[in-house]
């Protein structure tokens, strides 16, 4: 029983409950910062293995994220198939409870924020199963657990004849939201199968903000970011990132705020188009070069390569640094994007009015392509209700209401049905023979020197 106990029972929590002296009976109220992590395209990725292997691999993965996580002073708060919920909280962290709450919320901001941007960057490392990642770990369990994970991917790439394309497909990719708020913390569940855990709306809208999140990248709700830019940390954040930017000679060295920090209302619009005001954060600072060698090698693995490549374009559209370099880079391969053709597709009305504003680049298009799907989502809403005078009166009012939004409401639904089915589909097929005109092209010549 007591192995058994060791086995599943949290340390983390089992030490931070002995220190606070005894189990807490009651929940309270609390400001808690509070991450999800989620493995993006997992299915896809765990074709290249068995289910043993999927198992280690994951178990190393975790096992880097709870190191990074712990090294900041966070818990662990569960793991659910390829996604994970961390916090920080100043119930089961006491030294926490002993700072004056403004310098506390300013603790669990900097520290959730640069667990959010460590993780995604060890997250980088764990792909190319770097070895000096084991020497900075915690025990031996964890050392064991990367160590294993390693010895699956290197196996993989020591392959010669799955090597480039394994290198090119199989990458770990994640998405992380953030949010920092007051939340109900404390022991939920029937006797003998607790839980301890947070509820209340932060926690809802932080998984919100991971389920928007860019690949690669992170997601934080403006509340949560404004802490950021009160304390200082957002500026420290954009010097650090562009010095090191510059240090690795990427075109993030020149990054702006604007870029590093992306705002956006986001809509859900299938929960009754819910908006949330939140900021993107770019977390590498070579990612365009990064993507961009990936691309390359892609673009030597035919249709499966292309499907790769059209997958960044959709990751990281809203990039403009990205979406310029890997353009820049499919222009000096000779490949031809047809520009002018997508943007008669999205608006034939006004392309010509477009091509003076911006230039037709890829990205302005791209983001032209996400402005219109924003307006063809919106959906009309009427929340107000007529006075009531009388039964008669208010029904008739209500039934002309009803009825012209309904009809409002099947316009707009076949407005995005047409946009999301008919023109994204196309803007991304044009962009897809572009890319296999070019491979058919470098592949003619082979051929006919085979013929030789």
């Amino acid at each position: 029983m007591q192995s058994i106990e060791d086995f599943y029972l949290p340390r983390h929590l089992v030490k931070a409950i002995y220190e606070i002296g005894h189990i807490p009976d009651d929940s309270r109220e609390a400001k808690v910062g509070v991450g999800f992590i989620d493995i993006a395209d997992y299915t896809h990725l765990s074709k290249f293995l068995s289910p043993k292997e999927n198992q280690i691999l994951l178990n190393g993965l975790y096992t880097a994220f709870l190191i990074v996580l712990e090294r900041h002073g966070g818990f662990l708060n569960k793991i659910e198939g390829d996604s994970m919920m961390f916090q920080f909280d100043d119930v089961l962290d006491r030294k926490l409870a002993e700072l004056p709450a403004k310098e506390r919320i300013a603790y669990i901001a900097r520290e959730l924020f640069y667990t959010c941007v460590e993780m995604q960057r060890v997250c980088v490392l764990f792909n190319q199963a770097d070895a000096e990642f084991l020497d900075n770990t915690g025990n031996e369990d964890s050392r064991h657990a990367l160590h294993m994970a390693f010895e699956i991917m290197k196996t993989l790439r020591s392959k010669t004849e799955i090597s480039s394309t394994l290198s090119a497909f199989f990458q770990i990719r994640i998405r992380i939201g953030a949010n920092l708020g007051e939340v109900t913390i404390g022991n939920f569940g029937p006797s003998g199968e607790k839980h301890w855990d947070i509820i209340g709306t932060p926690v809802i809208n932080a998984k919100r903000m991971e389920s928007t999140a860019p690949v690669g990248g992170l997601r934080i709700s403006a509340e949560f970011f404004e802490i950021l830019k009160s304390t200082g940390i957002a500026d420290a954040y954009f010097l650090s990132f562009r010095e090191e930017a510059a240090k690795l000679g990427s075109v993030f060295k020149d990054i702006s705020w604007e870029e590093l920090y992306r705002f956006r209302e986001v809509i859900l619009y299938q929960k009754k188009s819910e908006s949330y005001r939140t900021y993107s954060v770019q977390v590498h600072p070579a990612l365009p070069e990064s993507l961009c060698r990936q691309a390359s090698e892609l673009l030597n693995h035919g249709q499966q390569g292309v499907n790769m490549i059209l997958e960044n374009f959709r990751y990281y559209r809203a990039n403009r640094p990205v979406i310029d370099q890997l353009e820049e880079l499919m222009a000096t391969r000779g490949i031809v994007f047809r520009k002018d053709k997508i943007m008669a597709l999205i608006s034939p009305k006004q392309t010509a009015n477009i091509q003076n504003a911006f230039g037709f680049s890829l990205w302005r298009i791209l983001d032209y392509l996400d402005q219109y799907l924003d307006y063809v989502q919106a959906m009309p809403d009427e929340k107000s209700k007529p006075e009531f005078y009388s039964y008669d009166q208010f029904m008739t009012t209500m039934h002309e209401r009803i009825q012209t939004l309904y009809d409002t409401q099947k316009k707009m639904i076949l407005k995005k049905m047409y946009f999301t089915e008919v023109i994204v589909q196309q803007v991304y097929a044009s962009l897809e023979a572009s890319l296999r005109e070019y491979q058919l092209r470098i592949e003619e010549p082979e051929e006919a020197e085979e013929e030789l």
